[in-house]
């Protein structure tokens, strides 16, 4: 029988060469956009939130960023917590609300768009993080057209 002659890994091991870098570290030239969308429910998969990563890391490599939440993607955008609004009722549990607030923070927009956040998930536009503007649905592509225009890098986010 064959023998593991290894020893076991331990806390601070390796498992990979995190710090080899294959790719130039790209930067925004000025006045260049991104537009990151989402269209993916909240906490049904983790796209929604690497995506958030994404579009935060698109803002401080130099881009003006914008969010777009559509669809089920408005999800992403409520205000949460357990108990009461803010509470978090299990690590992790308001990843997304603390993303978003920090994407703001650094200068990130957000847009929400209003049918899908009434007429699809039940929610006013009180129900949003303090900063994140709701649109219009005729503005949903329009904001993408507008993007397309001024030649903005887009990550389309789409789970459902």
């Amino acid at each position: 029988m064959p023998e593991v002659t290894q020893p076991a890994h331990k806390k601070g091991d390796f498992f990979v060469d995190y710090e080899e870098k294959v790719f130039e570290d790209v930067k925004a030239e000025p006045g260049e956009k991104a537009l990151v969308t989402f269209h993916t429910v909240a906490f049904e998969g983790s796209i929604g939130f690497v995506n958030i990563l994404q579009a935060l890391r698109l803002l401080r490599k130099g881009f003006e960023t914008s969010i777009l939440l559509y669809g089920p993607g408005v999800t992403l955008g409520v205000q949460r917590g357990f108990p009461k609004i803010g509470d978090e009722a299990f690590p992790g549990h308001l990843n997304f609300n603390n993303q978003l607030v920090k994407f703001m923070a650094e200068g990130g927009k957000i847009y929400a768009c209003r049918f899908a956040l009434q007429a699809l998930y039940g929610h006013g536009e009180p129900s949003l993080i303090e900063g994140i503007r709701a649109i219009s649905p005729l503005d949903v592509l329009d904001l993408v057209l507008l993007h397309r225009k001024s030649d903005a890098f887009q990550l389309h986010t789409w789970t459902l």
